[in-house]
Order: structure tokens, then sequence, then C-alpha cells
């Protein structure tokens, strides 16, 4: 495997996600505590439930999956409870920490490293499946992450990336009511077209995007906004058909074949 420099960018975004690991902010449980792990799960589900549609969680068994910026872990919990003989890196040590507490609690077992998924530890070829969810926007060099995920996929394995949609609804929306958006002050933030997100892809066989995520009630925003975006907004922009408004789903997701 070559030896590849990892962007300087990176060590500034390890120290941000060292402390600010995702919806860590949403439970009343102590970290690391059984409810926490509970609390992050129902929560990640719920506003993300298109990803228990569209992902084949359980259709991994005894095959190889890795995840890339694994966080707590509570996606790849869902890859090993099908079987799958999972992997997960991430450029904290703090999520790594919570993702080994999380398995541990749950009996579950997988390969956990601290890693750059600019230049991923692994041989040419190694996984079925990876996994890349919320990372590519954050990372110092997309393109270097997205080359390093396809080269450790096997010929004909499948990766899956996830990305924010420059003209979705959430960003006008953002606007409009001068509402900060999850972790804007990140060291790399980065939104995309589907366009843009396609030729990022390109050296993928065969692309898929699917633009997805769309209005559920905030648990995060209070006060006057937050009741005005829960109460009407989403039952008002939910009502629409699905087929005027898909494009402008908040994330967009790539399903990619090598």
């Amino acid at each position: 495997m070559p030896n590849r420099p990892r962007s300087t960018a990176n060590d500034e975004v390890r120290q941000y996600w060292n402390t600010r690991i995702h919806d860590l902010e949403i439970s009343k449980h102590p970290p690391g505590s059984p409810g926490f792990f509970a609390d992050l799960d129902e929560y990640h589900f719920d506003k993300l439930h298109h990803l228990l549609r569209l992902v084949n969680f359980d259709g991994y068994r005894g095959r190889r999956v890795l995840d890339v910026g694994c966080g707590a872990g509570v996606d790849l919990v869902r890859f090993l409870r099908g079987g799958a003989l999972g992997t997960g890196v991430d450029l904290a040590p703090a999520a790594i920490d919570l993702a080994w507490t999380n398995l541990e609690q749950q009996g579950l077992q997988a390969e956990l490293l601290v890693a750059d998924g600019e230049s991923l530890p692994f041989p040419d070829g190694r996984f079925d499946l990876v996994f890349a969810h919320g990372v590519v926007q954050y990372t110092g060099d997309d393109r270097r992450l997205v080359e390093e995920c396809r080269r450790v996929l096997k010929p004909g394995g499948l990766a899956i990336f996830q990305v924010y949609n420059r003209i979705s609804w959430l960003n006008l929306l953002s606007r409009v009511m001068k509402v900060g958006l999850e972790h804007e002050d990140a060291p790399v933030l980065r939104k995309y077209s589907p366009a843009e997100f396609r030729r990022l892809l390109a050296g993928f066989a065969d692309v898929r995007v699917v633009p997805e995520r769309f209005p559920v009630k905030s648990r995060l925003h209070g006060g006057w906004k937050g009741t005005l975006f829960n109460t009407f907004f989403v039952g008002t922009f939910n009502a629409l058909p699905r087929a005027w408004v898909r494009r402008f789903g908040w994330h967009l997701l790539a399903f990619c074949t090598r």
C-alpha cells in the first residue's frame, strides 16, 4: 500500500471532532452509559429513518464492512447485529473510545482504529462494503478520502457516501430564519449540488445518488422558531407530494459500485 501523506487540515478536524462527536447533546444520560447509547440509536434512526429503508444492514453476514468516521458506533452496531465482520475507523480518539464501550455493552466485536479516512491502513480490495456517512463534507481532502474508500473496496463491492445538499430545504430555511446548522463552525464543511457530488464519485463504475432527509421535528431548537418549525413547517412540507420536493432533500446519499 502506498504511503500517502495526510492532509494537514485534518489536524484541526481531529481536534474539533474529538470534543464535538455527533449527537452527544441529545441524551440526558452520562456518556458511555447504556441509556446514553440507547438514546443515540433512537435519535439517529428517528431523524435518519430513511437509512433503515435504503441500507441493508442485515445483508452482510460473514462479509467485511468498513465504517469510515464511525463515531460512537451507532451504524456499525446495526451491521454487526446483522452478522457483518465489522471494522470502524475515526479520526477522533474520543469517538473510538465511545465505540469500544458501545460494542462491549452489547456483546459485539469489531476492529476499531483511530485512523484518517484519507490514508486508510488497509490493503487494496479488502472490504465488501465501505460506509462513509457524514464524513466526506468534513474532511480536508474530499477527493482523497473518496479514492481511499474506492481503493480498499473489492471489485464489485459497494460504497455508500452521504453529504449535504447545497440546494436543500434546510439550507434555505436556515438562512431565512437565521438559525445555524449543526457543526457550521467545523474547520471543514462543504455542501454539494447533485452534479458536483457525481463528479466527485466519477472513479466508480456505477453511481446512484438519492436525495433524502426531509423535515422531522427538531429536539435541538427551542423558542418560537423551534415551535414554528415543529408545528407548522414539518407538517406543511411533508404534506407536499414527495415527487415535487425530492431533489431538495438535505442529504445526498450515493450508492457506488467499484
